[in-house]
């Protein structure tokens, strides 16, 4: 878990006031008051700074960022973080995550720098414009009864010439430091990651109900996609609004935005699921409940492995109602956003939190709240919980000693109970986007939504917000994984296989490398395009990494520069994958502070793509190509076979949200009759190089464990005298040098062994 080694020099504090790294200055007319303090056997240094009067919360200039390229994260909404780049300091925003600076282009004098915030002590740090190109870091406690005046490590800066080895090996540094949180690669995902899901969410919004979900269960069962996993989503709880009847239960609060007042009254399922009744009248154990119902969608549905359902991180979106029996105590709180999120998007989740307050369980109560709700959803059969609202705690911690301790003590309440509960991985962290939450709750929660909601038109009624928007998720989700990724398991979020944009979003999916679940309405599905993600037994083909910006991306802008392509990479098994997106058309906007369309840059846009844009000494197995001369890309939407060279490209133009996906297989030279060969995959699979589990030469024959089912393509130079599958000998193509085979369903749960013979 140590920092790779480095030959880059160590960042350093030099006495002309200026920040250096190998000599060559990043940051300068540094203020006396900032501190340096080198990290121990790594190249960087925490910064920390002195005042003369203590506060709550301090704006520090911690020196001048001047036409230097950088990339960025800040949050642009109260819950979601997403990409910004410039070269100045005064282009940066508020509530800025991370920086990474651009090498320089002397071939690297200067190296990438990272600038990444940290928590020193009580209070948490950001970054943010300041006058005259300054960088500010932003130091706050939350609380105006917790006040410093010296730190020491409010922030954290890291030198590398690489800029994944860079993000990686300065979060290791600041898990040494802190020891609040696990890295990803300490963890296991949970077992959803290898499933295809279904989420309630877009299908049934507040009105979800037992019959719809098994009804939505069967129709994908029966269209050839079943899922092994069901997420019940939001309107499955009991609530009401503080107007409302204890019994009320939110009868009536089905509109989107309505539900956002009400509060929790009780740990149990509402009436829709408490009063289903067991068909299975066989069974004394199955009678009524969400307890019986979960139950009869396991047995009937053989595939379902994992039924999650939704909830908030202070139990529902209003938090709890106070003076219910049977529930901890809590006292509506009136939230407060701090300077930096008052800067952010408009939000209607964060209008009606503000407006109505959050019925706060007390910090020593967290623990009782969730044992009392998560020991009834595992008693019910329940195997985790989708956790949502989760960046809330920032506004309602002046009198629980800010919002570091107030997190702590919360997030070490949900560790304790999902450890207990469900196996300690079994979570899905979604709104939850800020540094508080990444150095804070991840000691055992392992996967978490790295973007916005998919949404299938712009809540803010754009009418081309149904094509924009799904650019700018896929810009959150590529870029937030970089800095994300080293906490906690990307999840990319459903979609919908029946939107316009359908196809965009399931090959970003394919090969994101997190889980693929989808939020179709019921009866309403693409099931040519979800076959292309699902095998027959609810399984996907995930990508053994997570899915990353090539490097040419990082400092440039895929949403509203008209030129930039998006490209993302990521590794399997054998192979490596490209995949290419169209994003332009709209993004962020800085003058009115919000997401918005930019259709004067939505056009065809043209970058090459090629063997060096995939990472292959990176992941979690990486693939070996050192002393590879050739590799094999085969294009999936133009389904065409290119042989490269490492250096060599193809040219792609993309028109708007339009993508193509290029699996890379290194070509070997087989030993005994110097045969070129590559494996590529199911080329009916999205992600056609996952389907190779194993590969192994043997003289003048290739053997191929396959996962899946359809049309199986590998390259070769020469035809093959024979092709066996499974051990028996099969028919063939040759085309255009590659050989095709059919590879059936296996009748057991072992792979199909593919072999070729020269």
């Amino acid at each position: 878990m140590a920092p790779s080694a480095s030959k880059v020099g160590s960042i350093a504090l030099d006495k002309y006031s200026n920040f250096t790294v190998n000599d060559q200055v990043f940051l300068s007319e540094v203020p006396t008051n900032i501190s340096a303090t080198a990290a121990p056997a790594a190249p960087g240094c925490f910064v920390g700074f002195d005042t003369e009067e203590p506060s709550s919360h301090h704006v520090i200039p911690m020196g001048k960022l001047k036409n230097i390229k950088f990339m960025s994260i800040f949050r642009f909404k109260v819950w979601w973080t997403t990409h910004w780049v410039g070269s100045n300091g005064s282009d940066l925003e508020r509530e800025t995550q991370i920086v990474i600076l651009d090498k320089s282009d002397d071939g690297g004098k200067r190296p990438y720098v990272l600038l990444l915030p940290l928590i020193d002590g009580q209070f948490r740090g950001s970054l943010q414009p300041g006058s005259d190109d300054n960088i500010d870091i932003c130091l706050e406690s939350g609380s105006s009864k917790v006040t410093g005046s010296s730190f020491r490590a409010a922030l954290y800066m890291h030198a590398s010439d690489d800029p994944f080895t860079l993000v990686k090996d300065a979060i290791r540094v600041a898990r040494a430091h802190l020891g609040t949180f696990k890295l990803l690669e300490e963890k296991t995902p949970p077992g959803i990651v290898d499933k295809f899901g279904w989420c309630t969410w877009d299908a049934f919004y507040l009105t979800v109900h037992p019959h719809g979900v098994y009804e939505g269960v069967q129709g994908l069962v029966d269209g050839g996609c079943p899922p092994g996993l069901v997420l019940i989503d939001d309107g499955w709880q009991s609530i009401c609004h503080d107007e409302d009847p204890i019994t009320y239960e939110g009868m009536n609060r089905t509109s989107a935005g309505e539900q956002m007042p009400c509060r929790l009254i009780r740990f149990q399922e509402n009436y829709k699921f408490r009063d289903y009744e067991s068909p299975n009248k066989s069974d004394p154990a199955k009678k009524t409940g969400m307890g019986a119902f979960v139950r009869d969608l396991k047995d009937n549905f053989k595939s379902v492995d994992y039924v999650y359902v939704w909830h908030a991180l202070c139990g529902y979106w209003g938090g709890l109602r106070p003076g219910v029996s049977g529930l901890p105590e809590a006292t509506v709180i009136a939230p407060k956003l701090t300077p930096g999120l008052e800067t952010t998007m408009e939000d209607l989740a964060v209008d009606k939190i503000v407006n109505n307050g959050i019925g706060l369980v007390p910090p020593e109560q967290a623990e009782a709240m969730y044992e009392g709700l998560h020991s009834h959803l595992e008693s019910v059969g329940i195997d985790g919980v989708k956790v949502d609202v989760i960046h809330l705690l920032e506004m309602l911690c002046e009198d629980y000693g800010g919002r570091v301790d107030l997190a702590k003590a919360y997030y070490k309440a949900l560790t304790t109970s999902v450890n207990k509960h469900f196996k300690g991985n079994g979570v899905i962290a979604s709104m939850e986007h800020c540094n508080d939450f990444m150095f804070l709750g991840t000691e055992a929660i392992t996967l978490g939504r790295v973007g916005d909601d998919f949404w299938c038109t712009d809540p803010s009624g754009d009418p081309n917000g149904t094509f924009w928007l799904q650019g700018c998720h896929m810009v959150h989700c590529a870029y937030n994984s970089l800095w994300m990724g080293n906490f906690i398991h990307p999840d990319w979020d459903m979609f919908q296989s029946t939107h316009p944009c359908a196809e965009f979003h399931a090959a970003s999916r394919a090969i994101s490398g997190g889980p693929i679940y989808v939020s179709d309405s019921v009866g309403k599905h693409n099931f040519p395009l979800l076959k292309s993600l699902v095998l027959p037994d609810g399984s996907i083909l995930r990508c053994d990494y997570y899915a990353l910006p090539t490097r040419g991306c990082l400092f440039e802008d895929p949403l509203h520069d008209g030129k930039t392509m998006l490209k993302i990479w990521n590794l399997n098994k054998f192979t490596g994958v490209v995949g290419a997106f169209n994003c332009q058309g709209g993004g962020w906007c800085r003058e009115t502070r919000r997401n918005k369309c930019a259709s004067e840059y939505s056009h065809a846009v043209s970058s090459v793509a090629g063997p060096s844009d995939i990472e292959w000494k990176h992941g979690n197995k990486p693939v070996l190509v050192e002393g590879v001369k050739l590799f094999a890309m085969y294009m999936f939407r133009e389904k065409k076979l290119i042989i490269s060279k490492p250096s060599g490209t193809i040219d792609i133009t993309l028109e708007p949200f339009n993508f193509e996906l290029i699996t890379v297989s290194p070509i070997t030279v087989l030993a005994h009759n110097s045969v070129l060969f590559a494996p590529i995959g199911l080329v009916n699979m999205l992600n056609t190089g996952g389907a190779i589990q194993s590969l192994a030469f043997k003289a003048s024959t290739v053997r191929i464990g396959v996962k899946g089912t359809g049309e199986m393509r590998v390259y070769a130079s020469d035809k093959p005298l024979a092709c066996k599958v499974n051990g028996k000998s099969v028919e063939f193509g040759y085309e255009g040098s590659m050989v095709i085979t059919q590879v059936p369903w296996p009748e057991s749960s072992e792979d199909s062994m593919v072999e070729y013979l020269f």
